[in-house]
C-alpha cells in the first residue's frame, strides 16, 4: 500500500501529459497544421517507402534549420549536387507532451537541400522545419 501511494505521488509529481502538442514553443506551432512540402509554418506527413523518405527544400535566408520528425529515424541534409551530408550542429528531443520525437539542426545557406530520413518503420512519417 506505501509502495503504491508513493508511485502515484511520483507520477502526479512529473505531471502527465493530458493532451498533445498544445503548448509547442512558437518555432513549432505549425506542428499541428498540416501542409504540402516540407516547409516552415506547418508540417507535412509523407509516405514512407522502404523504410525511407525523401524531400527537398528551399532555402531563402541562411541560418540554423531545424528537421523535427515524429519518429525515429536517421535524418542527412545533403547540399544540392553535394554527395556529402551536412554536419549536424545540435540534435534535441521533442518538446515535453508533444508528438515529435526529435529535432536535428543543421547551418544552411540558402539554396537547395535534399533531406533523406532512413531507418524509419512504419508506414508514414511527419516532417517540419524551423528556422532560427
Amino acid at each position: 500500500m506505501i509502495l503504491t501511494t508513493m508511485l502515484a505521488l511520483g507520477l502526479a509529481a512529473q505531471g502527465r501529459c493530458t493532451t498533445l502538442d498544445m503548448r509547442l514553443p512558437r518555432p513549432l506551432a505549425g506542428w499541428t497544421r498540416d501542409g504540402r512540402g516540407l516547409d516552415t509554418g506547418h508540417a507535412v506527413t509523407l509516405p514512407v517507402r522502404g523504410g525511407s523518405v525523401e524531400a527537398r527544400i528551399a532555402i531563402r535566408k541562411a541560418g540554423t534549420v531545424g528537421i523535427a520528425i515524429d519518429r525515429a529515424g536517421w535524418i542527412d541534409a545533403f547540399a544540392a549536387g553535394n554527395p556529402r551530408a551536412l554536419r549536424i550542429a545540435s540534435e534535441r528531443r521533442g518538446p515535453r507532451c508533444s508528438t515529435i520525437h526529435k529535432i536535428l539542426y543543421y547551418r544552411m545557406r540558402p539554396g537547395t537541400y535534399r533531406v533523406t530520413v532512413n531507418r524509419l518503420k512504419g508506414g508514414r512519417a511527419k516532417l517540419m522545419l524551423t528556422h532560427d
